[in-house]
């Protein structure tokens, strides 16, 4: 028999249809200084003028809230219907130290989230054994918990050519980024970090860290980065821990970016190729044999790897290039010695205003392929031969992870409000995990983006 729906997942349809009503009954008259104005990039409106005033005087204040709900339809490791909802609170600070301090070129910013709920993924999706490669709900993951995400200071120097930025920081907001609507992770951004999560921490993990930024014109750059890297940061109850006992190593990231406007409507885009490297040394996968109960390994090598991202707005709507459709292209390569996942890569198109009555909303289709490195299917099987356990249906069965994870989306988001927009989606999972004994699954989402 089929779960009942949890009531969280219930209270945010019954939030989503009376936020709609009440912006498309009441809101319209009402202008951008008004709480829940339709035109107000705040639900809670501009304070009375202060809010833009104090942006004016540099000082920027953030509140956004973000839910994301999926249910399995069919298919998956639980082939009943499950739903499950996580959500992100996201507090946050910009203070321009041009205008507060006449500080040439400089900002601080803070940030702190806080993250809560459950994920249909691991459980339901994927076999719990292993889990999954992607995830349904990319907004779950991280510790569920409140962090410090953001503490840095920011530096241009000799008219932008050199940026500096240093503090707490996360590597994804910097390095192999860009923008996202997609609620399935295999087509998020910092990819180079979802599939090689020990190594590189992206939001909202933070550690100790900066980079330096080369701006050879203002369309291309280059960038060196380096953070410690520091396994105490993921867990539960650290997220406002800043001493840096426990350390590893340091991730190195370098990349060199183009960021043209082409054609004769200068329609913008992103090309970035990076590569990174970590001190940390981890187990190599080609040494491990089976002894004394356990896997075994004689090697250990540093982890490294590359990437590639490519984001290009391929048409506009009258010369208004806040409406077209926008092609992204993005892939990983990490080290086969001790990366669990040695290749992903993904392909995505969206289209903002295909409606001109509806000139703001979005639709989007997007697919990934996430692959596990050939020697950590090796030592799975061999510790499945080791413990003697060959059936699947055995729970102490290792389930074996071979070939590759396909996840595909499917969203369409409804810019309800200049504050609120509500993104329905449908995806489908096929190898939950890259374990064959597990069904493809069909998921249906909703996502739920608030700017307060």
């Amino acid at each position: 028999m089929a779960n009942k729906t949890p009531l969280r997942l219930k209270k945010l349809c019954l939030a989503c249809s009376a936020a709609l009503l009440f912006t498309s009954a009441h809101a319209l008259a009402a202008d951008a200084l008004t709480p829940m104005a339709v035109n107000s990039p705040w639900m809670f409106g501009d304070w009375g003028g202060e809010r833009s005033a104090l942006k004016q005087d540099g000082v920027d204040f953030q509140v956004n809230y973000t839910g994301e709900a999926a249910s399995n339809f069919s298919g998956g490791y639980n082939q009943s219907t499950t739903a499950r909802y996580a959500d992100q609170w996201q507090f946050g600070t910009t203070l321009d130290l041009e205008k507060l301090l006449n500080w040439s070129d400089t900002e601080f910013q803070l940030t702190v989230t806080n993250r809560n709920g459950k994920n249909v993924t691991n459980d339901a999706i994927g076999d719990p054994r292993v889990g999954t490669l992607s995830s349904t709900q990319e907004v779950y993951g991280r510790g569920q918990t409140t962090r410090l995400t953001q503490f840095w200071l920011r530096q241009g120097y000799f008219n932008h050519t050199l940026d500096i930025k240093a503090g707490r920081v996360t590597v994804g907001e910097d390095f192999d980024s860009m923008q996202s609507n997609f609620q399935n992770l295999t087509m998020g951004s910092g990819a180079a970090g979802n599939w090689r999560g020990d190594r590189w921490y992206n939001w909202p993990i933070s550690q100790w860290g900066g980079r330096v930024k080369l701006n050879f014109t203002p369309e291309i750059y280059t960038q060196v980065g380096i953070y410690n890297q520091n396994p105490k940061n993921y867990d539960t109850g650290n997220g406002f821990r800043l001493d840096t006992s426990g350390s590893v190593g340091n991730l190195i990231p370098l990349e060199v970016g183009w960021l043209p406007k082409l054609g004769a409507q200068q329609l913008p885009g992103k090309y970035k190729v990076g590569a990174y490297y970590s001190s940390t040394k981890g187990n190599v996968y080609s040494s491990g044999a089976f002894e004394n109960g356990g896997m075994q390994y004689s090697d250990t090598a540093h982890a490294y790897g590359g990437y590639f991202l490519v984001q290009q707005q391929l048409t506009a709507v009258d010369g208004d290039h806040s409406r077209g459709l926008t092609f992204t292209l993005q892939g990983v390569m990490n080290d086969k010695k001790t990366s669990t996942t040695d290749n992903f890569q993904s392909v995505a198109v969206t289209y903002v205003g295909l409606f001109d009555a509806r000139p703001k909303d979005e639709i989007g289709f997007g697919a990934g392929r996430i692959h596990v490195n050939d020697e950590f299917t090796r030592t799975q099987r061999e510790q499945n031969d080791g413990n003697n356990v060959n059936e699947y249906s055995n729970p102490t069965y290792l389930p074996i992870q071979s070939g590759s994870e396909y996840d595909y989306e499917l969203y369409y988001g409804i810019h309800a409000t200049d504050w609120l927009t509500v993104r329905p989606n449908l995806q489908y999972i096929s190898a939950p995990g890259a374990v064959s004994e597990v069904k493809d699954a069909f998921v249906g989402g909703i996502s739920v983006n608030v700017a307060l």
